[in-house]
């Protein structure tokens, strides 16, 4: 039956020939990440040096932030590895101290340009 559907529906592709490309690279994880410690490393520094006090990673201190902030906000972090799920689950055994709070909320207030390269946002349908 499987099969049957998969010859029934065909769905449309974008290719784009070999001369004529996107203009820009795409986004890939490293691209990202370098433009993110460029655009942010104050604020990197200072999660990996929180985390690194409290024994934690900085995920965990950024989660923990997101929990600090009001009792009924809920962090949703996406993964697909049960690891980093445990990981993230981990960010509920760290107590931010309210200094430690308003470290992160300066250095964030610092922080310049969205959450990706603005090259990058046609590619996110926004």
């Amino acid at each position: 039956m499987s099969n049957m559907l998969a010859r029934r529906f065909r769905f449309p592709t974008r290719r784009f020939p070999a001369n004529d490309r996107p203009a820009t690279p795409s986004p890939s994880p490293s691209r990202i990440d370098n433009w993110r410690r460029s655009t942010k490393p104050a604020l990197i520094d200072l999660l990996q040096q929180i985390a690194g006090d409290k024994g934690a990673i900085p995920a965990q201190i950024a989660l923990a932030w997101v929990l600090a902030q009001k009792p009924w906000f809920v962090p949703i972090p996406g993964t697909t590895k049960p690891d980093r799920l445990e990981e993230n689950q981990g960010a509920l055994d760290v107590n931010l101290t309210i200094d430690d709070v308003q470290r992160i909320e300066a250095a964030a207030a610092q922080v310049e340009g969205g959450r990706v390269p603005e090259q990058f946002t046609p590619m996110l349908g926004r």
